[in-house]
């Protein structure tokens, strides 16, 4: 599962409805499980489908202390890819047959972006909130060792005992970037186990 923490005043309700308003349309329906602080959200396609292979996806959401962490499934392709096969083999044997099938490649080609598209959907709600970019809570301010006053990030000596505060700020994931604190051995954001 891909893992994304959107940071900010965002909960897991909102982020449900706005992918239910979304995706809930043309070949796609969408279904919300749960309620609260963790729901889910499954994205496939319709029973009767006009066009195209059959897919699904499963978005689930949960409030952590610094916004939602968001967790997508591993996509169900095996419909697409046997509906982009026939369409496949039916060009090999006669190209005018990709006619008769462009409404089905199409849909199978809007399929396979379908993980691609909840993520680009979610990042731009978050950032029409002005959030997502802003640096965590927890990570806002820093404690001094010696004296344990809070100083903002990035202050090079504490503002109460003047104490260096080097060792005392946070690093960024060197896979994704993420802002971290020191003392944490797994990225939240991708996963990556750090060092």
């Amino acid at each position: 599962m891909d893992t994304k923490i959107f940071h900010g005043d965002l909960t897991p309700d909102a982020l449900a409805n706005m992918l239910i308003a979304h995706f809930n349309r043309g070949n796609y329906q969408v279904q919300r499980i749960g309620d609260g602080k963790r729901l889910a959200v499954q994205i496939a396609t319709r029973e009767k489908i006009l066009a195209g292979g059959p897919t699904a996806l499963t978005v689930t959401m949960e409030k952590v202390s610094d916004g939602v962490s968001v967790q997508l499934s591993k996509q169900a392709w095996f419909g697409v890819a046997a509906s982009m096969g026939i369409t496949a083999l039916g060009a090999l044997k006669n190209p005018w047959s990709l006619l008769e099938r462009i409404d089905d490649l199409a849909q199978d080609l809007e399929s396979l972006q379908l993980q691609e598209n909840v993520l680009q959907a979610l990042e731009e709600y978050a950032r029409q909130l002005g959030t997502g970019y802003v640096l965590s809570e927890r990570l806002q301010s820093l404690v001094c060792p010696y004296c344990l006053t809070a100083n903002p990030v990035g202050t090079q000596s504490c503002l109460a005992c003047g104490a260096p505060l080097g060792e005392s700020q946070p690093i960024t994931c060197p896979n994704c970037g993420f802002i971290l604190d020191k003392h944490e051995s797994t990225c939240p954001n991708c996963g990556k186990a750090l060092k």
